[in-house]
């Protein structure tokens, strides 16, 4: 990680969970993060809080959802920073509901979060990058067991979920792709978590209430920051190692 000491790193979602414990992960292995979310009061009170050496803690209030608050953010990184070095494109989520009856506005907030957000962030970060000459980056995607499998098997309502992740497994492939044709340094990694004891999970529990008995939901999950620690991995590895997928599950899940 002694490379990236100094450098900048781009955390959606950093407020609360999974982001959170990322941006505090990098932060403490001495990168400076930038985290995006709609509440970063959180990431503000981080930054007060981590130990001397640490990186320093940058919050802008973003909602991912709108693409011109989006652009406003990469404004203000260009400004401020000139770019990013590592982008961890960790917001996501979205509602329970099955494809017989889910609403259009459920799927496109699922959408908006889960695809486009990462594709423009993931494009503008591209861009600032190229701006400044810059030939090495790591491009990071949380994406889910979700992204690879039918988890609709094993729990209800996430099917359209389970399709924007397939999507983001397939725009992680893709940009890997276009970014070796063109010999660039430029890493693309996948992360595809189990089951995290996250909010958004926290979510799914209270909506199946007692019917969550039995699902996987209602086992041994992952914790926020064991998916920290696979992004410090991830990160760390030598510059002629690419992670293209590491996927991560609590013991005895089936995916």
């Amino acid at each position: 990680m002694e490379r990236w000491r100094g450098k900048h790193a781009l955390v959606t979602g950093a407020s609360a969970g999974i982001g959170f414990a990322i941006a505090e992960g990098l932060a403490r292995a001495g990168v400076n993060v930038i985290g995006c979310a709609r509440n970063p009061s959180t990431l503000e009170e981080l930054g007060e809080k981590l130990p001397p050496g640490s990186g320093k803690i940058f919050s802008v209030k973003t909602d991912l959802e709108k693409e011109e608050e989006i652009s406003a953010l990469f404004h203000e990184i260009q400004t401020k920073w000139g770019h990013v070095d590592i982008l961890v494109n960790n917001a996501g989520g979205g509602k329970m509901g099955s494809l017989e009856s889910q609403s259009t506005e459920d799927w496109q907030q699922i959408f908006q979060l889960n695809v486009l957000a990462t594709s423009i962030c993931t494009r503008e970060t591209l861009k600032l990058l190229e701006k400044d000459g810059i030939e090495d980056g790591h491009i990071i995607n949380i994406n889910s067991v979700a992204g690879h499998s039918n988890t609709a098997l094993t729990i209800d309502g996430i099917g359209f979920y389970s399709g924007a992740k397939h999507m983001i497994t397939a725009i992680s492939k893709n940009l890997y792709t276009e970014l070796a044709k063109k010999k660039s340094k430029i890493r693309v990694t996948s992360i595809s978590p189990g089951i995290v004891s996250s909010r958004v999970v926290k979510q799914y529990k209270e909506a199946l209430g007692e019917n969550v008995k039995g699902t996987a939901l209602d086992a041994v999950l992952l914790e926020c920051k064991d998916i920290s620690d696979a992004v410090l991995y991830v990160v760390g590895s030598p510059p002629h190692v690419v992670i293209t997928e590491l996927t991560i599950v609590p013991s005895g899940q089936i995916y």
